[in-house]
């Protein structure tokens, strides 16, 4: 790390950092209780559950994103799937563990994953505005904004 004068690379963690862990953490708990589930259900129930939405709502069942999904689900994909969601739900959890603990690294992870979901939160309002799209929008500008703050802080 740096250590010139004025460069705090572990400063107390702050109520916002805290918050923010505590968001982290709960994403990769439910990140890992996806994957868990993915690998001890298999893919029966998720072609039946698939089945059911397609009945439902009388999809097409050849064509479509949810036809398209249906045809992709095999035990392979839900091995891959899990996997995915197991590296997603640790990294998340690394994170949150990084920010409680204030460590620069977990505000740099945490601050570029943030602001890459930001075109996604503008495009997702643009196409589908209501009070959902502008809370997921603030939402995320906030955490840039804590976290940005919290490493403009560090280099002071």
């Amino acid at each position: 790390m740096n250590a010139s004068p004025g460069y705090d690379p572990a400063p107390t963690a702050h109520r916002g950092l805290h918050a923010i862990a505590a968001l982290e953490a709960a994403k990769g708990v439910l990140a890992l209780s996806a994957a868990s589930g993915l690998e001890l259900l298999g893919p029966a129930p998720l072609q039946r559950w698939i089945e059911e939405l397609i009945a439902r709502f009388h999809l097409d069942p050849a064509h479509g994103a949810v036809a398209w999904l249906a045809r992709g689900i095999d035990p392979d994909s839900v091995h891959l799937a899990a996997a995915i969601a197991l590296a997603y739900g640790l990294l998340r959890l690394l994170e949150a563990w990084g920010l409680w603990k204030a460590r620069a690294w977990a505000s740099w992870l945490g601050c570029i994953g943030a602001a890459l979901y930001l075109p996604v939160d503008l495009y997702a309002l643009w196409r589908h505005p209501g009070w959902l799209s502008v809370a997921v929008l603030a939402i995320n500008v906030i955490v840039v904004w804590v976290l940005a703050r919290d490493l403009a802080k560090r280099r002071r």
